[in-house]
């Protein structure tokens, strides 16, 4: 298959004042068309080249292929992370069906919220704090620089890039800042609700 880079699926200003405009056009534009041109160079002429992008990054983690690993898990994450955000997101206003598993596998939103903010946190260096679904139940997880849950087994329905190029700009060195206003103002609960159905 050949990556390709999606548009927003809204404009530039849309996630001001928790995600800059210039922080979109710096993490979209340049480095996830990073990822895209790096992937494809990788999987062009590889026997991975006809599988889908979940296969890829199972693939790839299984064959400790690190070059794969972080550019096209790179993508699967951003292509995600995009349709994560949207304007006046967040907050506690979750599905029904979305907050009743949360309530019963995470111990309620407040204690989610804690955890998946602290998952964030305490990723050393470069990666991702998640929420996955993993034998039927949600769990709070975190990986490192491209790696996603897809490789351990689990499905990833909400996820947050705390590499510094997605906060710098608009945080500097404050990352629990950062994931305090994605948690609290821009996640988009309809997409999660979306990828934990296909779970089911």
């Amino acid at each position: 298959m050949s990556l390709t880079l999606p548009a927003l699926p809204y404009a530039y200003d849309a996630l001001s004042p928790y995600m800059s405009a210039e922080t979109l056009e710096f993490h979209h534009d340049k480095h996830h068309m990073a990822y895209v041109t790096n992937g494809n160079n990788l999987l062009k002429d590889s026997p991975l080249a006809g599988k889908s992008l979940e296969e890829i990054c199972v693939a790839a983690f299984a064959e400790k292929n690190a070059g794969l690993i972080n550019n096209v898990g790179q993508h699967y994450n951003h292509l995600h992370f995009w349709n994560w955000m949207k304007k006046d997101g967040g907050g506690k206003s979750l599905p029904g069906k979305l907050a009743k598993a949360i309530d019963s596998d995470l111990g309620g939103y407040d204690k989610f919220r804690a955890d998946f903010i602290q998952a964030g946190v305490t990723q050393f260096g470069s990666g991702w704090a998640w929420l996955t679904v993993k034998d039927g139940k949600l769990a709070v997880s975190k990986t490192a620089n491209g790696e996603n849950p897809l490789m351990y087994g689990a499905t990833p329905i909400l996820g947050c890039d705390v590499w510094e190029h997605s906060y710098y700009i608009d945080y500097r060195n404050m990352r629990p800042k950062y994931l305090e206003a994605f948690v609290d103002s821009l996640i988009n609960w309809d997409y999660v609700l979306e990828l934990y159905e296909k779970t089911l």
